[in-house]
């Protein structure tokens, strides 16, 4: 990677849910323009994990630095989040608006870009990913699919340096999940750092830099998608891989 400097970097970083603790002292660097799979079992902690670089969870100990920025309650979280943006596996798209309106709306009230410049470049971001002839549809008007890529289109509108998918295909479909994997496969060509936490092996093997296995709040394993899924080292992972490539 040319930027010697990890664009996220987390150090020994503990998160804990009352007497239980999901994350045991992680500690990983994501490089500028990476695109990171992370895979696991259910409850490893993989989504605690990405909820944590942009604060949505609160941890216990070490920290995350995105671009040297400490992440942390405080005057620079909005700092952090303008440049962190999350596309959830529920949507969370605002009923009350078109497609449209979703999209223009960090621009217009975060970055005050006005109404015309936030609905061209909301305009630009339906077209990218194939939402255009949607644009004055609701939520409700649109299929899981169509409204997981409203949601990319709505992170990428605030022009982020790190995209964070959190399962993005989990609760689609099965025949609405290639559409949305396509979209994240042109943007992985655009150079955006991504972490994406999924099940979809195909596109863990495709599209990732490096791909991390996490079981019990610990990185188990991690490497090239070549040596991750042809000669795992570790028998978890090995043992996970059979399970979920026999499916």
């Amino acid at each position: 990677m040319s930027n010697p400097t990890p664009l996220i970097q987390i150090q020994q970083l503990c998160k804990s849910y009352g007497a239980v603790e999901v994350l045991h002292g992680i500690d990983l660097d994501i490089a500028s323009g990476e695109v990171l799979v992370v895979v696991g079992p259910s409850g490893s902690g993989k989504s605690t994990l990405i909820r944590c670089i942009n604060l949505l969870e609160e941890y216990q100990g070490g920290q995350v630095l995105v671009d040297g920025i400490k992440v942390q309650k405080g005057p620079g979280l909005a700092q952090v989040r303008a440049e962190v943006g999350m596309v959830f596996q529920s949507f969370n798209l605002f009923p009350h608006l078109s497609a449209l309106a979703n999209v223009a709306l960090g621009p217009l009230r975060v970055k005050n870009l006005g109404q015309a410049a936030s609905d061209a470049l909301a305009s630009e971001l339906l077209q990218r990913v194939g939402m255009a002839e949607h644009a004055h549809k609701y939520p409700a008007q649109l299929s899981g699919g169509q409204q997981q890529r409203v949601a990319i289109a709505r992170a990428l509108a605030m022009q982020p340096k790190v995209l964070l998918f959190d399962e993005p295909t989990s609760a689609l479909d099965p025949e609405m999940v290639g559409e949305v994997l396509d979209v994240m496969q042109a943007l992985a060509r655009t150079g955006v750092t991504m972490v994406v936490v999924t099940h979809e092996m195909g596109f863990a093997r495709r599209v990732a830099d490096r791909v991390l296995f996490m079981e019990a709040g610990r990185i188990v394993e991690q490497g090239p998608p070549e040596a991750f899924f042809n000669a795992p080292q570790e028998p978890r992972t090995q043992a996970f891989l059979k399970a979920i490539l026999q499916h």
